[in-house]
């Protein structure tokens, strides 16, 4: 399970990887006999015994430009999660973390998908997953906001795009107990989480390896190797707290 975000020859900025990266970790991945599927589909019906899910957070331009040609010819689908406020309304894709960009020479990579381009993605078979509405902290949030941010995105990510909504990313990772039990209700079967530590992988907190724009290939290779991948997941639960 990876975690991408933006691609791009130039931004620097830490979410960000270049399109040639991208395309040499696929390809390490697939010479070792992994299968591409999308996240719900890894997490209940894995195609292979070594399964890859590639998934996209937050929903930038850049996977449709730069991103989507370098799968399809790999011949692996992928899961975008989308905010689903921003395609709503148009405009840069700004919260906590990156608005910091809006102001400089890259602004441009702020730029996020339409329902057209979203639409465009999931004929091609990738997945179109929710990632909240406006990308908050979701453990922050009382209960009735909590609610409203899980269930009024699934609803408008099936409205947008004509698929089932069945999976979730939680912003920043962020997931507790509580929060799980409002993604079950909001009806997700599936949720990807970025756990900081090693624990269990359960559909409501699916850990992913989160890959960086300075993870060149042989930091790549270690993040996916079978020994670090076994010691993500035996520990404790990440839900707890």
């Amino acid at each position: 399970m990876l975690c991408y975000h933006a691609v791009s020859e130039t931004w620097p900025a830490p979410l960000s990887v270049r399109p040639e990266r991208l395309e040499a970790q696929l390809a390490s991945l697939l010479r070792r006999g992994y299968r591409g599927a999308t996240f719900h589909d890894a997490v209940f019906a894995p195609p292979a015994p070594r399964t890859l899910a590639v998934t996209f957070d937050d929903a930038f331009r850049s996977v449709l430009e730069l991103a989507f040609p370098i799968l399809e010819r790999a011949g692996v689908p992928a899961t975008v999660f989308v905010p689903t406020a921003f395609p709503d309304r148009g405009g840069p894709l700004l919260w906590t973390g990156i608005d910091h960009w809006a102001a400089g020479p890259h602004a441009g990579e702020l730029a996020g998908l339409s329902w057209e381009q979203l639409r465009t993605l999931a004929a091609a078979g990738w997945e179109i997953g929710s990632h909240t509405c406006t990308h908050p902290r979701l453990p922050a949030l009382g209960d009735e906001p909590l609610a409203a941010e899980l269930g009024e995105s699934r609803t408008a990510c099936e409205r947008g795009t004509g698929t089932p909504c069945r999976s979730l990313a939680y912003p920043y990772g962020d997931v507790n107990g509580r929060v799980m039990a409002a993604a079950r209700a909001a009806g997700y079967r599936a949720a990807a989480a970025l756990p900081a530590r090693p624990g269990p992988a359960t559909p409501l907190a699916w850990p992913r390896v989160g890959v960086y724009h300075l993870d060149r290939l042989w930091r790549f290779r270690l993040k996916t190797s079978p020994l670090v991948t076994r010691l993500r997941s035996t520990s404790a639960d990440p839900a707890a707290g």
